[in-house]
C-alpha cells in the first residue's frame, strides 16, 4: 500500500510516496517537485563481506533520455557511461549520507537514483538527495537520518527555495545545502563574489528551509518504517587494542610528528609493521588479520593526532592552528602552452595549462534536467599516482578527480570574462603535480595564474584554502571541544572531522564544499571557519599577486588571434553564400577558423596578422552597405550603351550612366572605359529598390588633383586632355 508525504518548500510542494514502487527494495520512495519525478531504491546486504575493511557504501545516479521525451545523443541510441552531472549526482548524494551510518557496519549498500520524469525546469540532484534520506529512513538500514536538501539561489537580494532553471539565470548564488534538525552536515556550490557575512545567512536560509522536508521524512518513517536491523559492529578485540598501544603508543607521537610527509609515513608503517608482528607472536595468525591490524593501528593514529591537536596544541607538521605551509607561485614556465601556472603550498603543488580555442571547441552536453547545455570554460582535474609517491592502475579520470575538477571550475567560472569581451573557449588542465591536502584549491590557484599567464582578462584573481576541524564529543555526540585547523594535510583530513574548502577573490566567495566525518556541526562553528578561509585566501593572493597581478598584454605566440566584426544579422545568408560559397573561399585564402553566430557577430580566428586582416577585408567587402557620398575603387562588370556597371563591393555594382562617365559629352561608353578597368567613383545615389547610382565625373571632381598623376591608373581609353 502506498503512503504519500508532501513538504512545502519555498512555495512548492515536495511529494515523497512510498510503496507503490521498487517494493522489493529494503526502502524506495518516488520523489517529485513539478512534473520533474526520481526514484530512490536502497538496498543493503545481510551481512559483510569477508576481508573487507571499509564501508562499502555505493551510490548512483542515472538519467534516463526518456524522462525528457527525447532520444540519447550518439550512434548507440541508449544510455552508455554516466555522464559528468550524473557523476556529480552520485556525489552529492552520498557525501551526506555516508557519515550517518554506524561505525563498524561493513555491510554493502547501494543507494539508486533513476530519472523518470524532467520537466526542463526543476533539478533532480535536490530530490536525489532528499530521496535517499527517504529511503534509508524507511528501510531497515542502521542510517542516522533523516537529513534535508535544497537549493538556495538569490535574487534581486532575496534568497529563494529551489530556484527554477529559468530562475537560476538571474541568481548570483548556486548553494546545495544538506542538514540535519538542528545542524549542517554538507554545502556545495558557487556564487559570485557573495561577501562572507551573506553566504552565513545564505547557510540560515538553507537550514531554515529543510525543516518541512525533514518533518515529512520523519511522518512517512512513522507510517511505513521498517525495524531497524541488529548487526554486531566489527571491532577489534579490546585485548588486542590494548596490546597493541602497550607495543607503540610510546612512540607512535614522536613518529606523528615528523614534518616531511613520506618521512611521517615511512615511520609510522615501520611502527605499524612491528606492531602486526609481535601482534601475530601472541595471538597467532588466524586471530590477527589484515583488518585487525589496520584498525588497531588507525585508532591508535587517531587517538594521538587528536590529543596532539586538541590537548597539546600540536599540528603534525609543527604549524600553529591558524598557519598557512610555504607558499610559491610561478607563471609562464611552460613554453608552447598559451599560459601556465605552478602553486605550491606546502608539499601540495599544482601545475595548470591553459588552452584557448574557438567557440567551436565549446562544449556541449546533453541536459534532460534543463539548465545550460554547453560550456566555454573548462577545467579538467588529474591526480597522478606520482602525485602521492605511489603506484596503481592509470585509467581515465575517476568520480573523485571529476568532483575535485567541478569544485575548482566554478570557483573561477564568476571571473572568467563574458563571451563578447573575450570570444574564446577556455580549458584548463590541472595536474597535480605533489598531494598533501587540498589539492582542488592548488587547482583553483595554479588555474588563475595559467589564466593570467594566457592574457585572459579574469575580473579579478581567485586563491582557495581548505579550513578542517578536529572535535571532541560527549556520549550523546554534541561537541564539547573543537579546534579548527587552517590549510590542513591529508593525515589531519583523515584523522579529523572536517574538509571545508572556501574560493574566491578579494572581494567575495566564489566556491565552497563541506565535507564532514560527523553528523553535523553548528553554524556558529561556521562562522569561525568562514572567518579563517577569508584571512588565509587573503595571504594566498598576496602570494599570487607578487608573482602576476593581471593579464600578461601580449598573447603566446601558439594562442589563436580574433576579430570580432558585428554585421547585420540579414547580411549572415549573403556572407556564407550560397552553398557556403563564400564562406569557404575567405577559410581558404586566408587560413582563418571563422564562426558565425545568430546575432550577427562574425568571430575570425587566425594565427598570422596576414591572415586576420585579409579575411578581415572580405567580410568587410561582402557585409559593408554602399554609402551615399563615398568614393570606390570598383572594376567595370558590363558595359552598356547607356553607360557601365561597376562593381564596388564584393557583388554589388551600380550604374555609371553615360552621362556620368566624364565632364564632358561621352559618344560611346567605350570611348572612356573597357570592360574589367577599375576607377574610381562616386556613389550619388540609392533609389527605392536598392539600385546604386555612380559616377566617374564626380570621382573625378573630388580627385582633381590626383588624376593629373600618371600613377592615377584611372585613365580614359580617349584623348585624356579633355579632362
Amino acid at each position: 500500500m502506498s503512503h504519500k508525504v508532501t513538504a512545502n518548500v519555498g512555495g512548492a510542494e515536495i511529494h515523497i510516496e512510498s510503496g507503490k514502487i521498487a517494493k522489493q527494495a529494503d526502502g524506495s520512495v518516488t520523489v517529485q517537485l513539478g512534473e520533474t519525478i526520481v526514484l530512490v531504491a536502497a538496498c543493503g546486504s545481510s551481512k559483510p563481506r569477508p576481508g573487507l575493511d571499509f564501508f562499502p557504501l555505493t551510490v548512483d545516479y542515472r538519467e534516463k533520455a526518456a524522462a525528457a521525451g527525447r532520444f540519447p545523443g550518439g550512434f548507440f541510441k541508449r544510455e552508455g557511461r554516466p555522464s559528468e552531472k550524473e557523476i556529480l549526482t552520485c556525489r552529492v548524494t552520498d557525501r551526506p549520507i555516508r557519515p550517518l551510518f554506524p561505525k563498524g557496519y561493513f555491510n554493502e549498500v547501494q543507494v539508486q537514483t533513476l530519472l523518470l520524469s524532467a520537466d526542463g525546469e526543476n533539478d533532480s540532484d535536490i530530490l536525489s538527495m532528499n530521496g535517499a534520506s527517504a529511503a534509508l529512513m524507511i528501510s531497515d538500514l542502521p542510517f542516522a537520518g533523516p537529513i534535508g536538501a535544497v537549493r538556495v539561489g538569490r535574487i534581486g537580494g532575496e534568497f529563494v527555495a529551489n530556484p527554477t532553471h529559468a530562475q537560476m539565470e538571474s541568481s548570483d548564488l548556486d548553494l546545495i545545502y544538506v542538514g540535519n534538525e538542528s545542524n549542517m552536515v554538507m554545502f556545495e556550490g558557487a556564487a559570485d563574489e557573495i561577501a562572507e557575512a551573506d553566504f552565513l545567512k545564505a547557510l540560515e536560509f538553507g537550514q531554515e528551509s529543510i525543516a518541512p522536508l525533514i518533518a515529512a521524512q520523519n511522518e512517512l518513517c512513522a507510517a511505513v518504517g521498517k525495524a531497524k536491523r541488529e548487526f554486531v559492529p566489527r571491532v577489534v578485540a579490546p585485548d588486542v587494542k590494548a596490546e597493541a598501544e602497550s607495543i607503540i603508543s610510546d612512540r607512535i607521537t614522536d613518529a606523528l610528528l615528523i614534518q616531511a610527509k613520506l618521512e611521517r609515513e615511512a615511520a609510522c608503517n615501520a611502527l605499524k609493521d612491528e606492531m602486526a608482528e609481535k601482534l601475530t607472536e601472541k595471538f597467532g595468525e588466524e586471530a590477527i588479520t589484515g583488518f585487525m591490524v589496520g584498525e588497531a593501528f588507525y585508532a591508535i593514529q587517531k587517538a594521538a593526532v587528536r590529543k596532539l591537536v586538541l590537548d597539546d596544541g600540536k599540528r603534525l607538521d609543527g604549524r600553529g592552528y591558524d598557519d598557512m605551509r610555504q607558499l610559491t607561485s610561478e607563471a609562464g614556465m611552460i613554453p608552447r602552452t598559451h599560459g601556465s601556472g605552478l602553486f605550491s603550498r606546502g608539499e601540495t603543488q599544482g601545475l595548470s595549462l591553459v588552452t584557448l580555442g574557438t567557440t567551436d571547441d565549446t562544449q556541449s552536453y546533453d541536459a534532460y534536467t534543463g539548465g545550460p547545455s554547453e560550456k566555454r570554460f573548462m577545467l579538467h582535474y588529474n591526480f597522478p599516482n606520482f602525485s602521492v609517491g605511489e603506484t596503481g592502475r592509470i585509467m581515465g579520470p575517476g568520480r573523485r578527480e571529476i568532483g575535485h575538477g567541478a569544485l575548482a571550475e566554478r570557483s573561477i567560472a564568476p571571473v572568467i570574462p563574458n563571451i563578447e569581451d573575450f570570444p574564446y573557449a577556455v580549458r584548463i588542465t590541472a595536474e597535480i603535480m605533489e598531494s598533501n591536502g587540498s589539492t582542488s584549491m592548488a587547482a583553483v590557484c595554479s588555474g588563475t595564474l595559467a589564466l593570467l599567464d594566457a592574457g585572459v582578462p579574469l575580473k579579478r584573481s581567485v586563491a582557495g584554502i581548505s579550513i578542517g576541524l578536529c572535535t571532541r564529543t560527549k556520549d550523546s555526540g554534541e561537541i564539547e571541544d573543537y579546534k579548527l585547523l587552517t590549510d590542513i594535510i591529508g593525515w589531519e583530513d583523515a584523522f579529523c572531522d572536517m574538509d571545508c574548502k572556501i574560493a574566491g577573490t578579494d572581494q567575495g566567495i566564489t566556491g565552497f564544499q563541506l565535507d564532514l566525518k560527523l553528523h553535523g556541526i553548528p553554524q556558529s562553528i561556521m562562522e569561525e571557519a568562514i572567518v579563517k578561509a577569508k584571512t588565509a585566501r587573503t595571504e594566498i593572493l598576496a602570494n599570487m599577486n607578487g608573482c602576476l597581478s593581471k593579464e600578461r598584454e601580449e598573447m603566446s605566440p601558439y594562442a589563436p588571434r580574433i576579430v570580432t566584426i558585428q554585421i547585420d544579422p540579414s547580411k549572415i545568408g549573403e556572407l556564407i553564400g550560397p552553398g557556403g560559397k563564400n564562406i569557404k573561399r575567405i577559410v581558404e585564402e586566408s587560413g582563418c577558423e571563422i564562426n558565425i553566430e545568430d546575432d550577427g557577430r562574425v568571430l575570425v580566428y587566425s594565427m598570422s596578422a596576414e591572415g586576420l586582416q585579409a579575411a578581415k577585408d572580405c567580410i568587410d567587402g561582402i557585409t559593408a552597405e554602399v554609402e551615399v557620398g563615398k568614393l570606390y575603387r570598383g572594376k567595370v562588370v558590363s558595359i552598356k550603351d547607356f553607360g557601365c556597371f561597376v562593381e564596388v563591393l564584393p557583388g554589388k555594382d551600380g550604374l555609371v550612366h553615360i552621362s556620368e562617365l566624364a565632364n564632358f559629352r561621352v559618344k560611346k561608353t567605350e570611348d572612356i572605359v573597357k570592360d574589367g578597368d577599375e576607377i574610381w567613383v562616386k556613389c550619388i545615389g540609392v533609389d527605392d529598390k536598392g539600385r546604386i547610382k555612380l559616377s566617374r565625373k564626380a570621382a573625378m571632381e573630388d580627385r582633381k588633383a590626383e588624376f593629373s598623376d600618371d600613377e592615377d591608373g584611372d585613365k580614359p581609353a580617349s584623348d585624356d586632355s579633355e579632362e
